[in-house]
């Protein structure tokens, strides 16, 4: 059964290799805008299941795996940063808090959608403006949902995780090994 990855993400790339799981990758254009007054869980369902079944569309025999991550705080969602400046305000609004990291996961296979989103709390240590100014300076927040990357130099910030690590690093892995044998892919088999 040939399985898409419709991401883009190095991160989950290596997820779901470590895994060992055979896939081909497939990076679809889809509208990621907001929509007004949109609650954030809804969002990343919303724009998993727009990806997967771009996917689901050029590969139809295919289980295709498709996922979005955001960053919230406050109630305001943090995507990814325009730029440096732009991560510097994220990354000030995030240290010393907890905020939730959302992850909609869309599995599709063969006409049967499967989608859900998963929740991990995520708290930050108390930061200097010097630590924030050094961290983005690293490049490594950069197309990383509220600027930082947990599975790199961003550990350093993070307090506690309550929750899925690998959600904040992108794919839910627990999630995801619950949906998929639903279309037919074991991986513990």
């Amino acid at each position: 059964m040939k399985i898409i990855l419709a991401s883009g993400s190095p991160r989950r790339r290596a997820l779901l290799k470590d895994l060992g799981l055979a896939f081909d990758v497939y990076s679809p254009n889809a509208d990621e805008t907001h929509i007004p007054d949109e609650a954030p869980e809804a969002l990343c369902v919303r724009l998993s299941r727009l990806k997967a079944e771009s996917a689901a569309q050029k590969f139809p025999d295919a289980v295709v795996i498709a996922a979005d991550t955001i960053v919230v705080i406050d109630g305001q969602i943090l995507g990814k940063p325009a730029n440096r400046h732009d991560a510097v305000r994220m990354l000030t609004m995030l240290q010393g808090r907890e905020h939730e990291v959302l992850t909609g996961v869309c599995v599709i296979s063969h006409g049967k959608v499967l989608s859900c989103a998963e929740r991990t709390l995520v708290k930050f240590r108390a930061l200097t403006n010097d630590e924030i100014t050094a961290y983005s300076e690293t490049g490594e927040c950069d197309d990383k949902a509220g600027a930082y990357a947990v599975q790199g130099k961003g550990a350093l910030l993070v307090e506690s995780i309550s929750g899925d690590y690998f959600n904040v690093v992108g794919l839910p892995l627990c999630r995801l090994g619950i949906m998929l044998p639903e279309a037919g892919v074991n991986l513990l088999a």
